[in-house]
């Protein structure tokens, strides 16, 4: 199982991602475009593509010169009947990729919040696991409009589209479910300053904030992040059996 994963800012942890990924075997290349590293070039390569969140807004061209390949790179990936998974930002790009509006400063969200199911995502293998509704934690401000095609998955009063399905495996995750409680404490050590200008007063509430809801947030991204890695497809041909 061969995974493709783009890097959009500095150390972005894999967290509940990258258990599931070990769990399961996977090789893991990652990319670094931010860094003005080359995007893969042959889907072909990978059974799978993860685009993973950053500060940057999906549509900042000018300072990301990358993004419009990123999106077409996706949709590629889509096309092939490939997994493809966007988280946070991911998301947004994956948006962009089908032509869907990009709603910049629209939908604040930070810290864990509840999301609750559509009836399309009760019964859909990527959120089955998690109940009507779940809670995960949340980094954003930006959001999108729902792709023409699209299947809304997930929503919740600040955030409409925050789980989509396109096609057969290739999913946008408005929230951060690979966020486990080892991962939001590392961010609250390096971003303490932004954190403090995004939500005050969080990181004064967070030891009780973390006892209420981390058990709960790492449950649910731990089984969100193990179904979508179901439905990678090894495209890795065995030998044929030969008779003697």
């Amino acid at each position: 199982m061969r995974v493709a994963m783009i890097e959009n800012m500095k150390n972005t942890p894999l967290g509940a991602l990258g258990i599931a990924l070990e769990e399961a075997g996977a090789k893991m290349e990652l990319f670094r475009p931010w860094k003005g590293e080359a995007l893969p070039k042959d889907a072909s390569a990978y059974d799978a593509l993860v685009v993973l969140g950053g500060e940057q807004s999906a549509r900042d061209d000018d300072t990301h010169p990358y993004l419009p390949e990123l999106a077409r790179l996706m949709r590629r990936f889509e096309g092939e009947d490939k997994a493809v998974l966007g988280i946070c930002l991911g998301s947004q790009i994956l948006a962009r990729a089908y032509e869907a509006e990009n709603l910049l400063g629209t939908a604040h969200e930070f810290g864990w919040k509840t999301i609750g199911l559509t009836d399309e995502g009760r019964v859909d293998p990527l959120l089955a696991d998690v109940g009507d509704d779940f809670t995960i934690f949340q980094w954003h401000s930006d959001t999108f409009a729902l792709p023409d095609g699209a299947t809304r998955l997930a929503t919740n009063g600040v955030t409409r589209n925050q789980a989509f399905r396109i096609g057969r495996a290739t999913y946008g995750t408005q929230f951060h479910f690979e966020a486990n409680a080892e991962v939001v404490e590392r961010w609250r050590g390096e971003h303490q300053e932004t954190i403090e200008r995004k939500e005050p007063g969080w990181l004064e509430k967070y030891p009780e904030l973390v006892s209420k809801h981390a058990a709960a947030a790492d449950t649910a991204g731990l089984a969100i992040a193990r179904a979508w890695v179901k439905t990678i497809r090894s495209q890795t041909k065995l030998p044929e059996a030969t008779d003697t």
